[in-house]
C-alpha cells in the first residue's frame, strides 16, 4: 500500500504566518509599531522592559503581551510598571509564542490608545525565532554572562534580529566576556544589525534605547498614518 507524508511543521507554520499578516494588518491599521524581544532566560529581558515603562510610560502609551510556559510572573512584575493592561500568554510548555495568540491578546488591548507594542516572548533562543508574530521587528538580548558566542550557536535568531541588546554590562569588570569579540560573533551572523550596551540593574546605556524607542514609535506611526 502506498504511503502519504504529511508535513505537519508546514501546515502549522503556514497556518502562523496567516495569523501573523492579519496581526500586522491590525496593528497598522492603527498606527500601532510593535517589537518582538528574543532572549534565552536569564538574559534581563523582564527588568529592561520594567525601566523602559517606568522612564517611556509617561510619553508613550505602551501595550505589553509577555509569553511565558508555566506562570505569569513576568506579567505580574511588569503590571506594577504601568496602569495599562499586561497580556499574559501561557503557553503551557510550548517553547515559542505564535501568532494565533497574539491576534487573540489584541482584543484586549485598545490600538487607538496605543503607541508601540512590546511582545516579551518565551526565553529560548531557539523555537522563536522561526515564528513571525506580526511583529515590525525582532530584537534578541543577551547577556554578559552568556558567552561571546552565543550568535555563533543560536544563528537563526541574531539572522532574523534588526536590533541586538548586550545586557548586564555592570557585570563586566568581574566576566571574562569580550565585548568586542560578541559584537563581531553577531555581526558575522547579521552585518545590519543594530546595538544597544544597557544594564538594566544601574541604568547605564538605557537613553540611547529611550530615544531609538521614541524615535522608533514616532517614525512608524508616522509612516502608517
Amino acid at each position: 500500500m502506498a504511503v502519504r507524508r504529511i508535513d505537519v511543521r508546514e501546515k502549522v507554520m503556514a497556518k502562523n504566518d496567516e495569523f501573523a499578516v492579519q496581526v500586522r494588518d491590525r496593528l497598522h491599521a492603527h498606527g500601532v509599531p510593535s517589537l518582538n524581544l528574543g532572549s534565552s532566560p536569564g538574559s534581563g529581558k523582564t527588568s529592561l522592559l520594567e525601566r523602559t515603562l517606568d522612564a517611556l510610560g509617561d510619553n508613550l502609551r505602551i501595550a505589553v503581551v509577555t509569553g511565558d510556559v508555566q506562570t505569569q510572573n513576568d506579567a505580574d512584575r511588569l503590571a506594577a510598571h504601568t496602569d495599562r493592561l499586561v497580556q499574559a500568554v501561557v503557553t503551557g510548555g510550548a517553547c515559542h509564542m505564535d501568532a494565533r495568540q497574539i491576534f487573540t491578546a489584541l482584543d484586549e488591548i485598545d490600538l487607538e490608545d496605543t503607541d508601540l507594542m512590546f511582545v516579551e516572548n518565551v526565553g529560548n533562543l531557539v523555537c522563536p525565532a522561526s515564528w513571525d508574530l506580526g511583529e515590525d521587528a525582532k530584537v534578541v538580548i543577551f547577556s554578559v554572562t552568556e558567552g561571546e558566542d552565543k550568535p555563533l550557536k543560536y544563528p537563526r535568531m541574531f539572522e532574523r534580529s534588526d536590533y541586538c541588546v548586550i545586557n548586564k554590562t555592570d557585570l563586566l569588570p568581574y566576566l571574562p566576556f569580550d565585548i568586542d569579540r560578541a559584537v563581531a560573533y553577531a555581526r558575522e551572523v547579521n552585518p545590519d544589525l543594530r546595538f544597544f550596551f544597557t544594564s538594566a540593574l544601574t541604568g547605564d546605556g538605557l537613553e540611547d534605547w529611550y530615544e531609538f524607542l521614541t524615535v522608533f514609535a514616532r517614525v512608524e506611526r508616522a509612516i502608517r498614518a
